[in-house]
C-alpha cells in the first residue's frame, strides 16, 4: 500500500528542474530502484535522495511546509518503485527512436541507468557490502552490461550500422530487465516487507 501518491513523470521532472536538480528523473527511479534491492539496511531514502545532488549543493528547503511536501513528492516515487519491485517490475523503459543521435543518445541514458541509477543505488555508497557470491556475480554482470551500452556509443561514433546497434541495444535491454528480476526474486523478495523504509 502506497503512503504517498506519486505526481507522475512530467511533475517529477518538473520539481526537478525547479530544484536544478542535475540527475535526470530516469537515474533518479533506478537508484531509487536500486537502493530498494540494497543489502545496506542502514540506507535511508533521505541518502539516496541527497544522493541527486553534487555534495554540499542539495536545496534550501526555507520551511517547514516546503520540506515537507519536498520529501512527500520523492516518497511518492520511492513508494512507486517499492511497488515495482515487490511485483517485480522494474524494467528499462522502451524508448522508441528516429536517428542515429536519437539512438546514441538511448544507449548513453541505458548505461546512466544501469551503473549511476540501479548499481550506485544497490552499493548505497558502500563498497565494502558483504554478497553471497551469486549475488556479487550477478551485479558484476549488470556492470558489464552497461559496458555493452557504452560500447555501442563508441560504434555509432565510428559510422556503425544503425539497425545492426538498435538489435544489439534490445538484447542488453532484455538481458538487463532479465538480470535485475532474478536479483529480485533470489535476493529482494524473500525480505520484502522488512525493506519498507519511510522517510524518518
Amino acid at each position: 500500500m502506497q503512503t504517498n501518491k506519486y505526481i507522475g513523470d512530467e511533475k517529477f521532472a518538473k520539481m526537478l528542474e525547479h530544484y536544478k536538480c542535475p540527475t535526470p528523473i530516469e537515474i533518479v527511479k533506478m537508484r531509487f530502484g536500486g537502493a530498494i534491492c540494497s543489502p545496506n539496511l542502514e540506507l535511508r531514502p533521505t541518502d539516496v535522495i541527497s544522493s541527486f545532488w553534487p555534495v554540499g549543493q542539495s536545496p534550501r528547503l526555507e520551511t517547514k511546509d516546503e520540506a515537507d511536501l519536498f520529501f512527500k513528492f520523492f516518497m511518492g516515487l520511492w513508494d512507486e518503485m517499492f511497488d515495482a519491485v515487490k511485483h517485480n517490475n522494474l524494467h528499462l523503459d522502451r524508448i522508441r527512436f528516429k536517428s542515429s543521435e536519437d539512438l546514441r543518445q538511448l544507449c548513453e541514458r541505458r548505461y546512466a541507468e544501469l551503473e549511476m541509477g540501479y548499481i550506485e543505488g544497490f552499493w548505497g555508497g558502500r563498497q565494502d557490502l558483504k554478497l553471497p557470491a551469486f549475488l556479487a556475480q550477478t551485479i558484476d554482470s549488470l556492470s558489464e552490461l552497461a559496458g555493452v551500452y557504452a560500447s555501442l556509443v563508441k560504434k555509432l561514433d565510428k559510422g556503425a550500422d544503425m539497425s545492426e546497434i538498435s538489435n544489439v541495444l534490445r538484447n542488453t535491454d532484455d538481458m538487463a530487465d532479465k538480470t535485475i528480476a532474478f536479483i529480485i526474486e533470489n535476493s529482494v523478495l524473500p525480505r520484502i516487507e522488512s525493506l519498507r523504509r519511510t522517510v524518518n
